[in-house]
């Protein structure tokens, strides 16, 4: 005789970590497909992510990977990537003569414009739903629990 092992279950609760996965990923998909609108549709893809840990004057290829938290060779290739698309390009690292810069080319900082707007755009619906002092709270609360 088999035992019923879904009785001994106990009921899965609703709490703030499903609520955030939830707007996270509904965030995430309004900003990918603002993003795609506008032109940039690999910001959906792993890369996107590479670019989004730029920064004026770039980052050192170690950084990003150690930012990223992902094994060199797979930032080695994102990077590739980006590099023949010239989104990004590689420099010589002044500080390191081994080391390269990751920094963005024109395409990259059109990316970073854009999808600064799709942000605006997504939080102006947010407002629009919620109120913009909700949205303020919101935001506060949000950097609180991050600490």
């Amino acid at each position: 005789m088999v035992k019923q092992l879904d009785d001994k279950l106990p009921p899965l609760i609703d709490h703030v970590g499903w609520r955030l996965w939830r707007l996270a990923r509904q965030w995430k998909a309004e900003f990918d497909a603002g993003m795609a609108a506008r032109g940039h549709g690999w910001m959906a893809e792993a890369r996107g992510a590479v670019v989004g840990h730029l920064r004026p004057g770039g980052l050192s290829q170690s950084a990003l990977t150690a930012a990223m938290g992902i094994s060199k060779q797979a930032v080695q290739q994102l990077v590739d990537e980006l590099v023949a698309e010239q989104i990004v390009e590689r420099v010589p690292d002044p500080d390191d003569k081994r080391g390269k810069i990751v920094r963005l080319l024109p395409k990259g900082i059109k990316a970073i414009a854009d999808g600064n707007e799709v942000k605006r755009e997504i939080e102006a619906r947010y407002a629009e739903r919620i109120g913009a002092e909700r949205l303020a709270s919101l935001n506060a609360a949000l950097d609180d629990l991050a600490g």
